[in-house]
């Protein structure tokens, strides 16, 4: 990574041209120095313009991420989480998963500004760009085993929802297991954020989870054409603009309530809630099976351990994370 790319990139982040001369000035480099740092923006696939007599600008004005007004927002909590904010990571998740075992604090936080190879469920990749997705990894240590997390995306997911709300966006809305929509004016789902855990730990205990984050910020038509199923952004269903470092601090607010409770009660206390935004709550709805089978039948509600429960032609059935995903029979 060039040491100047993100330096000029926060200087453009005002969404106005700035001349190759002035940047060049202002960093005390060679204009050469300052085209071979953008040239390496655009290696990594940030859209940049470029105009003779003009300079440089990007698409559109954005904010960056700014780990002071991450943490005040966060509030009270704030001493809990230990943040790290980076220009560029290939994926949050495989960074904090690699840095596990070298003593990464409890409650550690890792976010980008730039991420170039995010993960998504199913070995799916997550589709983002500058400004386009707030992604995230929150790493919880649990004193109890893997086996007693059952439930724990399901319970992200209700954190979400609270910090959602609280923004003015009010419409958004839950599908098991790990996914947050909007209903628009249409009637059709539009993804909004997703969940990715990843577990490591003994099944006994003690475990840690890495609890990845993504969410549409302001997503371009071309990358929305990326993504292999209809989708929204914030800024599409905000009332007002929402800074992401304010959007940040809010969910790690909620986050650090949320697992707090999770860990007394597990997912049980959080279930009546849960269901309560769960968008295919008591829909007609089919199942896929990896191996292609379909499911059809209603959904009835989730277990205390966040198993999905349907009402099926062979009467009720149980599905677990991970194995089918689920669409409205509608």
């Amino acid at each position: 990574m060039n040491a100047l790319t993100f330096p000029i990139l926060r200087l453009l982040a005002d969404g106005k041209f700035h001349s190759g001369e002035a940047i060049a000035q202002q960093f005390k480099v060679s204009r050469a120095t300052v085209w071979n740092a953008l040239q390496t923006a655009e290696k990594l696939g940030i859209e940049l313009y470029s105009v003779r007599g003009r300079g440089y600008k990007l698409p559109q004005a954005l904010t960056l991420l700014d780990e002071q007004a991450i943490l005040q927002a966060v509030g009270e909590q704030r001493a809990w989480f230990k943040l790290e904010v980076h220009d560029h990571l290939a994926s949050t998740n495989s960074y904090m998963m690699k840095n596990l075992n070298s003593g990464q604090a409890h409650a550690s936080c890792v976010v980008t500004n730039w991420q170039s190879n995010g993960r998504g469920r199913r070995g799916r990749s997550w589709q983002g760009g500058l400004g386009a997705s707030l992604t995230f990894s929150l790493l919880w240590r649990f004193q109890c085993g893997a086996s007693a997390l059952s439930g724990l995306s399901l319970a992200i997911g209700v954190a979400l929802i609270r910090a959602l709300h609280g923004l003015g966006i009010a419409q958004a809305q839950l599908k098991w297991p790990n996914d947050v929509l909007i209903m628009n004016q249409q009637g059709l789902a539009e993804k909004l954020a997703g969940i990715l855990i990843e577990l490591q730990g003994d099944m006994e205990g003690p475990s840690a989870a890495v609890i990845g984050v993504g969410i549409n910020l302001n997503l371009p038509t071309k990358i929305k054409q990326q993504i292999d199923q209809a989708a929204t952004d914030i800024a599409s269903v905000a009332p007002q603009p929402i800074d992401p470092n304010h959007l940040l601090g809010t969910l790690l607010k909620h986050l650090a309530q949320v697992l707090s409770q999770f860990e007394q009660q597990g997912f049980t206390g959080l279930r009546d809630e849960w269901t309560a935004y769960h968008a295919l709550h008591q829909q007609a709805v089919k199942m896929l099976h990896p191996d292609g089978r379909e499911t059809l039948g209603t959904v009835i509600g989730v277990a205390d351990d966040g198993i999905l429960l349907i009402d099926s032609a062979l009467g009720e059935q149980r599905f677990s994370s991970g194995e089918i995903s689920l669409r409205s029979a509608h």
